[in-house]
C-alpha cells in the first residue's frame, strides 16, 4: 500500500498531463482564429487570453478533482483509471463543444455585394 506521500506526487503528474493533452487538443482548432486566415481579417485573440487559459485549468483540474475523489475509495489503480477517464472525456466533451471560428467570412460571399 503506498503511503499518502506517494499518492500525493501522483496529483501534480496527471495535472501536467491534463494540461499538456488540453494545450494539444486546443492548439490545431484555434490556430485559424490566431493566424487569422486571408489578410488576417478572421484574426480572433481572444483564443489566447480567454480559451487558452480555462482550457489549461480545466485540464489540469478535472483528472487531478477526479484522482483526490476516487483514491477516498477505491484502490490507487482505479483512481488513476477513473483520473484518465475523466480526462479522456473532458476532452472528447472539449472537442464536441468548442470550436472557434474556422471559415473566414470577409464580406466577399454576401449576394449582392
Amino acid at each position: 500500500m503506498k503511503s499518502k506521500g506517494e499518492r500525493r506526487e501522483v496529483r501534480p503528474v496527471l495535472a501536467v498531463l491534463g494540461a499538456a493533452i488540453g494545450l494539444v487538443v486546443w492548439a490545431p482548432r484555434a490556430a485559424f482564429s490566431i493566424d487569422g486566415g486571408f489578410e488576417s481579417h478572421a484574426r480572433d485573440l481572444t483564443v489566447l487570453f480567454v480559451d487558452l487559459p480555462l482550457i489549461l485549468l480545466g485540464g489540469g483540474l478535472v483528472p487531478v478533482i477526479t484522482w483526490a475523489l476516487a483514491i477516498r475509495r477505491v484502490p490507487p489503480w482505479a483512481a488513476m483509471v477513473a483520473a484518465l477517464a475523466a480526462l479522456a472525456l473532458g476532452v472528447w466533451g472539449l472537442t464536441e463543444w468548442w470550436t472557434p471560428r474556422q471559415h473566414p467570412s470577409p464580406g466577399y460571399d454576401i449576394p449582392g455585394m
